[in-house]
């Protein structure tokens, strides 16, 4: 029997079809522009062929594509997202591919042209496949190519789960129906096909149907057994829906362990052994050679400067709370006078304990630089959530839900919640929840692309001054 409704292949050669086309754009938008210059006044200077040109911009887009994806094979995808992806596709591209010809002097990356041609490209993208997408949507609406789908048991999540298939015409789904030991009245707008007994039967009589999501439970094994069996010999595509809204409302995350399957709460990237040690590898490098070139210097400057303004010690050591709640010693500059309440008391925008020169080191982020110390030893990491203060810890974890999640990963010398708005003083409960949704935010969503990002966006806000920084 022939599957005539769902093909393997089908998701991966819509991808194969989009990156085509793009691949197409991307060297004949080069090729048209580059002979509107060729043929202009002013010709466009070049040290490579035309066809080294174009084969460095295949091979750029084509690995910034594996990057980013290609997301209009989903059944359900909004043109936002499309463009999007798009945008982020074009960044990496821009970066990539400028990075490449720069180096091998093939153009000059900084011109008018080359801008010129990556804001037309987004352009041209961004309509090729908005354009994609609106056919796509158009050949699955039509009656001949839906996926025809059956729901055994009516819990919150099939009943969820048919909205999410039933509500959007063209996501390619039609649902014939529910099967349960009877008709559940919160689940009227979909047609009760009959108990659990009778989908086989059904099934035999319905060769059309090939898909079907089952949400028993595991102890009516009897009934489910047999459906899968049949399933698997007729060419029904069987899921499993786990039944978890009575104690999860969030998205989980499927994994294995050998042969045994488990869900998690998130993504956890930094679980990952070969995403640790790429982590922890740009650290030690990172943090030995500012440690070695830059941070003598100074530390000389910042030592004068201190002693000369206060009394004292130059640097400023506190407990704080790291990975898995761990302790260790914090190392800054001290831009405080010596005080009692430096372990319980946060700094506030018109401290009396601050000095002028601490001022000025909290603002360009100098303070936090005997941080790289900490890195090095494995107590912190240069990005990751901003460890606290050991009697802020325990406060805001009886306040705030998930707090202690922060802690699931090495605290950093900047991180994204400081990137985005969070830093500074909490002034209100709300702010501290905002800053632990983003370091949360940063947990699920690392890569080595987003620190680099997060060191980007914290050197510019040094250099800029930050009015949050007190």
């Amino acid at each position: 029997m022939e599957n005539k409704n769902y093909k393997p292949q089908y998701n991966s050669l819509i991808q194969a079809i989009v990156i085509t086309g793009d691949l197409c754009l991307c060297n004949g938008l080069f090729y048209a522009l580059y002979y509107w210059k060729e043929t202009s006044l002013h010709p466009l200077p070049h040290h490579a062929s035309l066809i080294q040109i174009l084969v460095t911009l295949s091979l750029c887009y084509l690995i910034c594509t594996m990057r980013g994806g290609v997301i209009l094979h989903r059944q359900k995808v909004h043109g936002f997202q499309i463009v999007l992806r798009v945008l982020r596709n074009v960044l990496y591209f821009s970066a990539v591919s400028g990075i490449l010809l720069a180096t091998g002097d093939y153009l000059n990356v900084f011109s008018l042209f080359f801008a010129a041609y990556i804001a037309t490209l987004f352009i041209a993208l961004s309509t090729y496949r908005l354009i994609f997408h609106a056919s796509l949507k158009a050949y699955r609406s039509r009656e001949s190519h839906l996926n025809y789908v059956v729901l055994v048991g009516s819990t919150t999540n099939n009943i969820e789960l048919y909205h999410e298939l039933a509500d959007d015409p063209a996501s390619g789904y039609s649902v014939a129906g529910y099967f349960d030991e009877q008709p559940n009245p919160q689940f009227k707008e979909c047609p009760y096909l009959g108990k659990p007994e009778e989908v086989i039967g059904y099934l035999i009589s319905h060769t059309y149907i090939h898909f079907l999501f089952c949400c028993l439970p595991s102890k009516q094994a009897d009934i489910i057994v047999p459906i899968i069996n049949y399933c698997e010999n007729n060419l029904v595509h069987f899921y499993s829906v786990p039944n978890l809204r009575n104690y999860l409302h969030n998205r989980v995350y499927f994994n294995m362990i050998g042969n045994v399957p488990y869900l998690s709460l998130r993504p956890d990237p930094l679980s990952r052994p070969e995403n640790k040690a790429l982590k922890r590898a740009f650290d030690i490098a990172f943090s030995l050679l500012f440690l070695c070139t830059l941070f003598p210097i100074v530390l000389i400057i910042v030592t004068i400067i201190t002693k000369l303004t206060m009394p004292g010690p130059v640097f400023f050591r506190q407990k704080r709370n790291g990975l898995n709640d761990r302790e260790f010693y914090c190392i800054k500059f001290r831009s405080m006078k010596v005080n009692k309440e430096a372990d319980t008391l946060q700094a506030t925008k018109n401290d009396p304990r601050k000095t002028k020169w601490g001022d000025i080191m909290r603002k360009t982020n100098i303070d936090e630089l005997p941080q790289f110390i900490n890195v090095l030893l494995g107590d912190m990491s240069i990005v990751g959530p901003r460890p606290h203060m050991l009697k802020h810890t325990e406060e805001y974890s009886k306040l705030i839900n998930k707090y202690m999640v922060r802690h699931f990963v090495k605290p950093g010398i900047t991180g994204w919640s400081q990137v985005t708005g969070y830093r500074g003083e909490t002034k209100e409960l709300k702010d501290m929840e905002g800053r632990v949704l983003g370091d949360i935010w940063y947990i699920e969503h690392w890569s080595f692309g987003l620190d680099i990002y997060i060191i980007y966006r914290t050197i510019r806000n040094a250099i800029q001054g930050e009015k949050n920084a007190y």
